[in-house]
């Protein structure tokens, strides 16, 4: 048996929660396997909506194990909110959860360290979505971390404050007023709530299952455009958001991945500061963004929006090795007359159809467009009875990417998805 992959192949945002907990279904095990509480993932059924952050997708499926993995950074505070607010829908979180012991914490000065680094950027910022993300990676690569399974250890609370004092002396190069103690108390009480939890070798558990031929499906976080080592540098997240990731996140070797699901929408977005190629500043802008619902899930800001970049989506498809495509929000571009995919870039008058090293001076944008379908695609629950404009368009896709669209997503909810065949 294998661990099958899900992750996006954008700038994040793509639609994973909705996916993942449609897919759930059909595995017995769903593990996250990288990201923090910046990754927002919401889920639509049975007239409920939640955005989960921390805990994998598949919370709400009976029979379901999730397991939150090693490459993976948990807020203990945030942690805690979201599995009380899940527990008062009357989900037992405490059964379907559990957390690698190898996962990082974000500690309360982690968060005030992110503030002020993004503070002296300046106009440089990233767009950071300031939970602390980056700063506890970078403990976690410097070996200075704090790991879930120290809270365990009955020194914990001199390994936390030995690592308080560090970042306050980091912090004094900043020009930037803070509390010393900001939300530790608070902080304090939730690691009480964590230790409640089942914190497990996630490594070896999530091999046993393999083993015993129970098929994984890997969660992840953000988008492939944002790795850390692949994506448009340094408006990137901390980790590692592709395919590999995901055998550094739980621990299994790249010989037992199985299918990549790579999700994306029929259009782009991205959130904060960063290249991007097919944005869009007009009144087309506009409509994505109300009729997408564009603004995050996490932090509530408005997304940049613009037309599909088929040369970032090859990208994404070469890097990890995208087995099958699942195409989100199709539904959001009904009222276009016409749409347009991006098919190569112009840079200094030379045409590229590949993603350069560096992206940040003048990209022109190659289009091809395409006849609107002018028709309401939530309606729809059968592949037979889709536009064929719309046909059209999958089928320029699957051809240039060389990969099915195995999976149309035509609204929110659970039942608003087409399995194609």
């Amino acid at each position: 048996m294998n661990v099958d992959v899900v992750l996006g192949l954008q700038w994040g945002d793509e639609g994973k929660g909705k996916i993942v907990d449609y897919l759930a279904q059909k595995y017995p095990v769903i593990a996250r396997f990288q990201g923090g509480p910046n990754a927002g993932h919401s889920l639509h059924f049975e007239d409920t909506s939640f955005v989960l952050h921390s805990v994998p997708s598949g919370i709400f499926r009976k029979d379901t194990v999730n397991v939150i993995g090693n490459g993976v950074v948990i807020d203990p505070v945030i942690f805690e909110e979201e599995c009380r607010a899940i527990e008062a829908l009357g989900v037992p979180v405490r059964e379907r959860l559990m957390i690698s012991k190898r996962a990082h914490l974000i500690l309360p000065t982690h968060r005030i360290i992110d503030a002020a680094s993004e503070q002296a950027k300046g106009s440089s910022r990233i767009g950071s979505t300031l939970k602390g993300i980056s700063p506890a990676y970078m403990d976690k690569t410097g070996r200075n971390g704090i790991r879930v399974g120290d809270i365990l250890a009955p020194d914990f609370e001199e390994r936390f404050h030995a690592l308080k004092s560090k970042h306050l002396v980091f912090l004094q190069q900043f020009d930037y007023k803070y509390h010393p103690d900001q939300g530790q108390d608070k902080w304090i009480q939730a690691i009480d709530y964590l230790r409640e939890f089942k914190l497990i070798d996630a490594e070896y558990y999530i091999n046993d299952c393999l083993h015993k031929d129970m098929p994984v499906l890997a969660e992840g976080a953000q988008g492939a455009l944002l790795d850390i080592d692949f994506g448009s540098y340094p408006y990137v997240t901390s980790s590692s958001t592709t395919c590999a990731g995901a055998c550094i996140g739980l621990g299994f070797p790249p010989s037992r991945v199985g299918k990549v699901y790579g999700i994306f929408k029929a259009y782009c977005t991205r959130v904060g500061s960063g290249p991007f190629p097919t944005e869009l500043f007009d009144r087309e802008s506009d409509l994505l963004r109300e009729r997408g619902k564009e603004f995050g899930a996490t932090t509530g800001r408005p997304r940049r929006t613009g037309w599909l970049d088929l040369v970032a989506l090859k990208y994404a498809v070469i890097l990890n090795g995208v087995t099958d495509l699942i195409m989100m929000k199709s539904d959001v571009l009904d009222g276009f007359d016409t749409i347009k995919i991006a098919t190569a870039y112009k840079i200094n008058d030379i045409l590229t159809d590949r993603v350069p090293y560096d992206i940040h001076f003048p990209v022109v944008p190659v289009y091809k467009e395409f006849r609107g379908w002018k028709k309401d695609l939530t309606k729809i629950s059968c592949e037979k009875d889709l536009p064929a404009e719309f046909a059209s368009y999958i089928r320029f896709i699957e051809n240039e990417t060389g990969v099915p669209v195995r999976i149309i997503s035509l609204g929110p909810d659970r039942e608003q998805t087409i399995i194609r065949k």
